[in-house]
């Protein structure tokens, strides 16, 4: 299968809504000169295809193979400046932005005073706001008006700008080391994983308290608080500390809900601090708090005055899809929980432009599960097999682990052994180019070596003994994430009992919760 040509002028006019689209047309003609531009005829055809196709772009003649890269261009830069214009996308950054843009025209016309009137204005805006970067951009070009020209300003301008100067470029200092830690432990992750040793704890531990630069909690503002939070809660997931990953998590979420208007602002990093927050209750089993934060996070998400745009729709899609699933993962309601699996179908078709691959691939590893969970293993092997013959999929190695170790599972429950040799053959041989294996992955490859060698009449002996060395690390502080992956120890129990996996869950979760 050939992979669908990509290009950015494409999938920017794919994303266009059609009030967007309307906009942008009555943009191009506001003057009636542009009707037959060259750069609208792009426009025109472009958003006729369904996939991208230049041979048939040059084809139409309006436009030469060599003058092609050069209208795209154009057309690309003339479609932001429509969206910048459209009132949905005016936020009080851009406002700011504005207000600055004017104020330095003016201050290049040589009217002084009104230019330092608006950069006033502006700066205030921008503090209250919590943009402190252009609220320090501001207040240089207020210092430099001032020092340059005689305004017969306030005998104590000059002191007041250089507090504000000093004290804003602390505070940006301060938020621009948290911000590299955040990043830095977030790379961190992506190059090694959660440690799962001592010695992977001691060097994660010195990487983060070196990097940690010195605060009161008192001084601080929002935006640093901000990326205090997630600094805290980026470490906290690195080591495995998920009570840690709750506390800082809540304190995240909760610096919103204390400033309101920031989530207006900023919803993308509202939106995540729920997320951090529900995934947090997911591992630490907390039913209750996350039942609640789920509710509220969609409550909160369907208000009015809650921003909307493209790339919003599709996060909050995301997240409350994914926790839906978490929550009957954890009271075991599988069977309730199937009908959410056409409506993710649906999304994941629907929001296809902006969820990344790797995001598919958990939602098919998640209905995956669903299906496991009510023993319907053909349809588990089905979605799982979307996920094993992605080649594509490079990243986070314990997805692409525990659903060949899953397929294998469903093919044993299904009955389908005419071909398990070869499976555990080439699973195994999959999980031991692994590095740094967990110790549960470990015992599940000496398992899965020796089942073809294993009698009928001696498998429950045989799970009941993986079931004893599993049970060691169920709650080990480097291995127990491994289970919530796969709960591999109440399948094992469902074997041993005679009883369906869900079944065994559901006595857990009500035990756990009684």
């Amino acid at each position: 299968m050939t992979k669908e040509q990509k290009d950015n002028l494409f999938v920017l006019i794919k994303s266009l809504s059609k009030s967007e689209k309307r906009q942008f047309k009555l943009y191009v003609g506001r003057l009636g000169v542009n009707e037959d531009s060259k750069f609208l005829m792009l426009f025109n055809v472009l958003e006729k295809m369904q996939s991208y196709d230049e041979d048939l772009i040059l084809k139409k003649g309006f436009v030469k193979k060599q003058q092609l890269s050069n209208l795209k261009a154009h057309l690309y830069k003339q479609i932001l400046i429509s969206l910048r214009l459209n009132p949905s996308h005016q936020n009080i950054r851009i406002q700011i932005r504005e207000q600055l843009d004017f104020a330095t025209i003016l201050y290049h016309k040589g009217l002084y005073k009104q230019s330092l009137k608006i950069l006033d204005k502006a700066k205030g805006l921008a503090i209250a706001h919590e943009e402190k970067n252009i609220a320090y951009e501001i207040i240089e070009l207020e210092k430099v008006i001032e020092s340059q020209y005689i305004t017969r300003s306030i005998g104590s301008r000059a002191d007041e700008l250089t507090q504000q100067s000093k004290l804003l470029s602390k505070q940006n200092s301060l938020a621009s080391k948290l911000s590299n830690l955040s990043l830095q432990l977030y790379g961190l992750f992506l190059k090694i994983g959660y440690v799962k040793n001592n010695e992977d704890y001691q060097k994660v531990r010195d990487f983060f308290n070196d990097r940690m630069p010195s605060f009161d909690i008192k001084t601080l503002g929002f935006r640093e608080k901000l990326w205090l939070y997630k600094s805290y809660l980026w470490y906290s997931f690195l080591v495995q500390d998920f009570l840690s990953c709750y506390k800082y998590a809540k304190r995240w979420v909760d610096l919103f809900y204390n400033n309101e208007d920031m989530i207006k602002l900023n919803p993308v990093f509202f939106l995540r601090g729920n997320q951090y927050l529900l995934e947090a209750l997911f591992f630490t089993k907390d039913h209750k708090r996350f039942k609640s934060a789920l509710e509220e996070f969609e409550n909160i998400t369907r208000k009015d005055w809650f921003p909307i745009n493209d790339n919003i729709e599709g996060l909050i899609f995301l997240y409350t899809y994914a926790n839906k699933f978490n929550l009957h993962f954890m009271e075991g309601s599988f069977h309730e929980g199937l009908h959410i699996v056409p409506e993710v179908l649906d999304g994941l078709k629907k929001y296809k432009s902006r969820i990344d691959e790797h995001h598919v691939m958990v939602f098919y590893y998640k209905i995956a599960s669903l299906y496991f969970g009510i023993g319907e293993n053909k349809k588990c092997i089905e979605y799982l097999d979307k996920i094993i013959s992605n080649k594509s999929l490079s990243m986070r190695e314990d997805l692409l682990c525990f659903s060949r170790v899953l397929n294998l599972v469903a093919h044993y429950e299904a009955g389908l052994d005419y071909n398990l040799d070869s499976l555990i053959k080439s699973t195994y041989k999959f999980l031991i180019k692994m590095e740094d294996l967990y110790e549960v992955q470990k015992e599940m490859i000496k398992f899965l070596r020796n089942l073809g060698n294993i009698y009928p009449h001696e498998l429950k002996d045989e799970f009941s003994k993986l079931h004893k060395k599993l049970k060691q690390y169920e709650d080990h502080p480097y291995e127990r994430r491994a289970f919530l992956y796969l709960d591999i120890i109440s399948w094992l129990e469902s074997k041993i009992q005679n009883k369906p996996v869900n079944v065994i869950i559901q006595d857990k979760f009500k035990a756990l919760n009684s």
